[in-house]
């Protein structure tokens, strides 16, 4: 009896491939949702189980931040993965360049295939995509308008929902499933307007919503860019803004439901709004304010879950990556603020959690400084795939393995372009693990903050003598970290301003 001693090498041959499978990643996006809105991240405003679940299966990035907090421009870093004055979107009003190299381009060419669902925010149509439906604009919340391929579809009832609806259709009746697969499911909510789903109407009624402890700041420890601000809760939030003026276009159905809600409400504080004082007025704006931003990240939460279930019921969890982040952080009622744009810390920190089976410890945390500039390299080094050389980032893939490499990075560059809106002016700075150094140019005005003593940023130690090393430390970094990046002229010319989105 002849025996084949080659027969056993062979199986393992056959079997190579299927060991070395690329993993599907399913990228889930949202618009200004607030680390501090997710309880992963400690908050104490809300309760979201289906993100924390992906947390307490996979990692938490603490110290996760963007190039430029505000949503087009931070979307393009995330494609591109180079900053905003290298890949054309420095503010909300350019268009972005879609024959540029990004990353769902590069992964196509790896053998993914590729799906945009959702909100888009970029000007230009979508590309580097098999397949993709997106919002018109910044979108709304109810009976959406979208791009499908090059053509307008109308959809009725929760754009949250919708946009779910759709991901699990492609996922399950649309794409190869012969081919690895990378999903953007990206969602409009928590943007503003705030307006909520008819289910979660009235669900926080009951709840007082803690306070920040500044919402009353004076601005006193700061220069003038913080002051000038216009994005106050009282001042500035507007009665669109506060549920008291609706925006979307409901069915007769849905505007009674959600207009029996509202109506009654508003009536009772429009009748005693002008006896109110100041403190009053802005107590009341936050409290309504904050539970309705709340109930579309509630929402948010909810089809998360359901993606989640999906993958768990179709066998696909074990073989796809989860990651779930937001275009910036969000202010809210923080300083009495309600918008983005700094380079404060709850501007510019990010949440970013994610879940990968068998690769990422559970319950993991990272403290090491990242950036949505990174977004790009790491998906395509998820598929093996090598970035294009214009990349500025660094994969995430060695942190998310547990190990962070020699030389990791101890600064980021920060750089915003825009100003104008809401009061911003434009502004770059530095920030290490501990201090951070912002440059309003236009200004000709500096901050500094040691981030350990004074984690709310209330007091500037620019030209303070007991920092005076600290200081000239982070400029020195802050023209190394120019250089590096090769910040051109261009980006410091004055820009015309341009009528914002709301």
């Amino acid at each position: 009896m002849k025996f084949n001693f080659l027969f056993p090498f062979l199986a393992l041959g056959c079997l190579a491939p299927s060991a070395a499978k690329k993993p599907n990643i399913l990228f889930i996006f949202t618009d200004d949702h607030a680390p501090h809105a997710i309880g992963a991240y400690g908050s104490k405003l809300i309760e979201t189980p289906n993100l924390d679940r992906i947390a307490r299966e996979g990692m938490t990035f603490d110290r996760c931040y963007v190039t430029n907090s505000i949503c087009a421009p931070a979307r393009a870093v995330i494609l591109s993965g180079r900053h905003s004055f290298h890949n054309g979107q420095m503010t909300n009003g350019d268009v972005f360049d879609g024959s540029q190299e990004t990353f769902p381009k590069l992964l196509r060419k790896a053998g993914y295939e590729t799906a945009l669902i959702g909100k888009w925010h970029l000007k230009s149509d979508p590309t580097g995509f098999d397949r993709y439906e997106v919002l018109y604009g910044q979108g709304s919340y109810y009976n959406p308008r979208m791009k499908k391929d090059g053509k307008e579809v109308k959809h009725a009832g929760y754009t949250t929902d919708i946009i779910t609806d759709l991901s699990l259709k492609w996922l399950k009746e649309e794409r190869d499933p012969d081919k690895p697969f990378m999903l953007m499911s990206q969602h409009k909510a928590p943007h503003g307007r705030w307006e909520p789903a008819l289910r979660h109407l009235g669900a926080l009624d009951d709840v007082e919503i803690p306070e920040p402890k500044t919402l009353f700041d004076d601005y006193a420890g700061r220069t003038s860019s913080a002051r000038e601000h216009k994005m106050g809760i009282l001042e500035h939030l507007g009665d669109a803004r506060l549920m008291l003026k609706y925006s979307s276009k409901f069915t007769p159905e849905q505007f009674k439901v959600f207009d029996g809600y509202f109506r009654p409400r508003n009536e009772s504080f429009l009748a005693k709004r002008s006896s109110m004082n100041r403190k009053e007025l802005t107590r009341w704006h936050y409290q309504r304010w904050i539970r309705n931003y709340l109930l579309c990240a509630k929402a948010v939460d909810e089809n998360v879950g359901r993606l989640l279930q999906y993958l768990d019921e179709s066998g696909l969890a074990k073989d796809t990556v989860v990651i779930y982040a937001s275009d910036q952080g969000f202010y809210l009622g923080d300083h009495g603020w309600f918008d983005k744009r700094w380079m404060y810390e709850l501007s510019y920190r990010m949440p970013l959690l994610v879940r990968w089976p068998g690769t990422v410890r559970a319950k993991a945390r990272n403290g090491d400084l990242t950036s949505n500039l990174d977004f790009a390299q790491t998906f395509l080094d998820l598929a093996g795939a090598k970035a294009g050389p214009k990349m500025q980032g660094k994969s995430l893939l060695p942190l998310l393995k547990g190990k962070t490499p020699g030389g990791w990075r101890e600064s980021l560059y920060y750089h915003y372009h825009e100003g104008g809106g809401h009061g911003v002016a434009r502004h770059e700075g530095v920030k290490t693990a501990r201090h951070k150094l912002i440059h309003f140019y236009e200004k000709k005005e500096w901050e500094l903050f040691d981030l350990e003593k004074d984690p709310d940023e209330m007091k500037s130690v620019y030209g303070n003598s007991a920092y005076a090393n600290v200081q000239d430390d982070l400029l020195r970094e802050l023209e190394r970290l120019k250089q590096k990046y090769k910040v051109p002229a261009h980006a410091y010319r004055p820009r015309r301003a341009k009528k914002k989105s709301p």
